[in-house]
């Protein structure tokens, strides 16, 4: 039976970030990281119009910055200089720059293909040890850690498990942890576009009475589409043809880019606020959206989730307790709560506020982007709210 001190189930972007974030003190403390993933890792970055992105916030971009990596990412990632908030049929906008609140970029958009390559290029086989593809099938608690059974049969022991294997996480309700739903009734449609002009760095954020849109930019002047409508709906607009899609498309975003000129695979994703309700145990860490998925409008959930692991890596790091110490993932815990209540908060706020129909809570809106463009004070907290940046100092 052999023995690793930190074992990390799901080697996706989550755990990925997190084995890069303790591989330098591992390396000195003379700890193993061992991370099993599913799904075997591309020998190389193939670029493809349709592939997934995911928008990475300032803060975000900070992290990675301090990891080391960013200069890779940041090969491939295009940043936000401008978000435009707008509720349609409405004459009020909210517009948030770069250049006004003093940074380089607002956020940045990199594809997940690209984001993997450069964090597994990043580890160092000396520390961290990959399985893959392979599953972990059982988990049971000892005393000092947690025994993993995997597909093939073959168990491994650790002093600190943590799971990452995304929201749908078999493993999770394995070890009873119970989950918090809150459906939206909707889903979102996924898919990249080209536009007819240059998008410019501009990410746009048009909520309408059936639902939020965001448009965000990509390189080669592609955009990203995250398009929120009744589930019932959302089916209809994934069956239309390209020529009717890119036409009803057309009508709820407008022209603002110019006529859409292609349209990508399309793809859908129903929409639930999911926490679970325990996140850490003796020797077990909950982390990514097996800990909480959010609704991608507001472009929160993977910021959250690298914020939460840069959080675990410094508690852990900054602890000399034996690896797996329930005080210590506690005191990681009670210190990322507050970020975490917020974030869901926010997010869950705006998007229940922007979907809704109702005339006056319409006019509310309306009146609310119209403060929020002219008052500094408001404006200000709404760009860190979406920078990453709502409970943290200014870096």
């Amino acid at each position: 039976m052999s023995r690793v001190n930190l074992a990390i189930i799901g080697g996706g972007l989550v755990g990925a970030s997190l084995a890069l974030a303790l591989q330098a003190a591992a390396k000195a403390r003379g700890w193993q990281i061992f991370l099993i993933e599913a799904f075997t890792p591309g020998e190389g970055y193939q670029p493809s119009y349709d592939a997934r992105a995911t928008a990475l916030s300032y803060g975000s971009q900070q992290i990675y910055q301090r990891l080391g990596i960013w200069q890779q990412i940041a090969r491939r990632a295009e940043p936000i200089q401008q978000i435009h908030v707008s509720d349609r049929g409405r004459f009020a906008a909210a517009r948030l720059s770069a250049l006004e609140e003093g940074v380089p970029a607002l956020g940045y958009v990199a594809e997940n293909a690209w984001l993997g390559q450069c964090l597994w290029q990043a580890l160092d086989a000396e520390v961290v040890s990959w399985r893959s593809p392979a599953q972990v099938t059982r988990l049971e608690a000892l005393a000092d850690g947690y025994r993993l059974t995997l597909d093939d049969e073959s168990c491994l022991e650790c002093d600190l498990a943590v799971l990452a294997d995304g929201g749908r996480s078999g493993l999770r309700e394995q070890l009873g942890i119970g989950v918090s739903h809150r459906p939206y009734g909707q889903s979102a449609l996924i898919a990249n576009l080209t536009p007819q002009e240059a998008h410019r760095g501009q990410a746009f954020e048009r909520f309408t009475e059936d639902g939020p849109m965001a448009l965000l930019p990509l390189p080669e002047n592609r955009c990203a589409l995250v398009w929120t409508r009744a589930e019932a709906d959302a089916e209809r607009l994934l069956r239309l043809g390209e020529t009717a899609f890119r036409d009803e498309l057309q009508q709820v975003f407008g022209y603002r880019l110019g006529a859409i000129r292609q349209v990508g695979a399309r793809h859908l994703y129903p929409l639930v606020l999911t926490e679970a309700q325990e996140q850490v145990r003796p020797h077990l860490v909950v982390l990514g959206n097996a800990a909480h998925s959010l609704h991608p409008i507001a472009g929160q959930g993977y910021n959250l989730s690298l914020r939460d692991t840069q959080a675990l890596a410094e508690a852990l790091l900054a602890s000399r307790a034996p690896l797996g110490d329930f005080a210590v993932l506690q005191g990681y815990l009670r210190r990322q709560r507050g970020d975490q209540q917020l974030t869901l908060g926010f997010s869950d706020r705006v998007t229940r506020l922007f979907s809704n129909g109702e005339p006056l809570l319409a006019a509310g809106r309306n009146i609310g982007l119209l403060g929020l463009d002219l008052l500094p004070p408001a404006k200000r907290w709404f760009a860190r709210q979406a920078m990453g940046l709502g409970t943290r100092a200014q870096p």
